[in-house]
């Protein structure tokens, strides 16, 4: 039984990672930490958890906690991810596991020196959608030549995925760029050779750029333009085009189609259709193996230098 701690459980996301959970044999909360406005200790209860707290290092002082997930404000990732592992814990990071190159390094060099297994949440990589495109890339079905993706959110105020007030601010550089620039160098195997970055005027109040445009060119000449918004008046999320030699496909999640707006079918792809569980499962399983899971730490540090890079591009 592998016992775990979730950080920023009362949020938008550790609620996801709580019912994730649930699917997976073998694993059990012992333990939920929450922010400074959460009613933890209700939470839990609620839940039957047994503990919680508002003080992240009680949790790692535990002796029932294994892991921990991180589903925490993103200015907090780095110097968490550090302290789970120092605490000696397992530890899966929502993205992005820093705001900076520089602590993201450190993640990394963090995660060497105590040999612990150390995940970022670049739950693209697990949605059936991008894997069913993934696997026909390796199996050297599919080559593509440009990806086209929208990141389109309504936050004109600082407020959560869930609509509820934020504590801190969010970005679409560091965090929702993230997204993409991994996913880009996941499914064409290398860092960009190129990138360019655009933004729009910052918010009066919030000081984040609310619109960002994104060029990426990787080796082998395929092209992903990303567009970013935090001023659009309409459905919120991502959508992906892969325009590739063999096909045309739309990725919505966990959902694909082709160009023509018919639904793949995805039911053998992966053993859920739910990207946030199976990426839980990864990590898990990684624990188990006493192995590097997909997405480790080290295999998310050319996405923050890319992020890096494009940083420099808007200067």
């Amino acid at each position: 039984m592998i016992r775990l701690c979730v950080a920023g459980a009362a949020g938008a996301f550790g609620t996801k990672h709580l019912d994730a959970l649930e699917a997976i044999e073998g694993v059990t909360v012992t333990s939920v930490v929450g922010g400074p406005p959460d009613d933890i200790e209700g939470f839990a209860a609620a839940r039957g958890i047994p503990h919680a707290t508002k003080d992240l290092d009680e949790a790692l002082a535990r002796a029932d906690v294994d892991a921990v997930i991180l589903a925490t404000p993103t200015p907090l990732h780095a110097q968490q991810t550090i302290a789970c592992l120092r605490a000696g814990k397992h530890v899966l990071c929502e993205i992005p596991m820093a705001d900076s190159l520089a602590d993201a390094r450190a993640v990394v060099q963090a995660q060497k020196e105590t040999g612990l297994v150390a995940m970022v949440d670049h739950v693209r990589r697990f949605n059936p959608s991008h894997q069913w495109i993934h696997q026909k890339i390796r199996a050297g079905e599919l080559t593509i030549q440009q990806m086209d993706v929208q990141t389109y959110f309504f936050r004109r105020s600082n407020t959560n995925a869930k609509g509820e007030p934020r504590t801190w601010t969010d970005h679409l550089l560091w965090h929702h760029a993230c997204h993409t620039v991994d996913l880009f160098q996941y499914q064409t195997g290398s860092a960009p050779v190129q990138v360019f970055g655009l933004q729009g005027p910052p918010h009066p109040e919030l000081g984040i750029a609310m619109d960002m445009t994104i060029g990426m060119k990787a080796p082998t000449g395929a092209l992903c333009t990303l567009s970013l918004s935090f001023n659009n008046d309409g459905p919120f999320g991502t959508w992906f085009r892969y325009i590739c030699d063999n096909g045309t496909y739309v990725a919505r999640y966990d959902d694909l189609f082709d160009g023509h707006d018919r639904q793949i079918d995805l039911s053998g792809v992966a053993v859920s259709s739910n990207g946030i569980e199976l990426a839980d499962r990864e990590f898990i399983a990684a624990i188990r193996e006493g192995r590097e899971p997909n997405s480790s730490v080290a295999q998310a540090l050319p996405a923050m230098e890319t992020l890096d890079r494009i940083e420099k591009s808007l200067r």
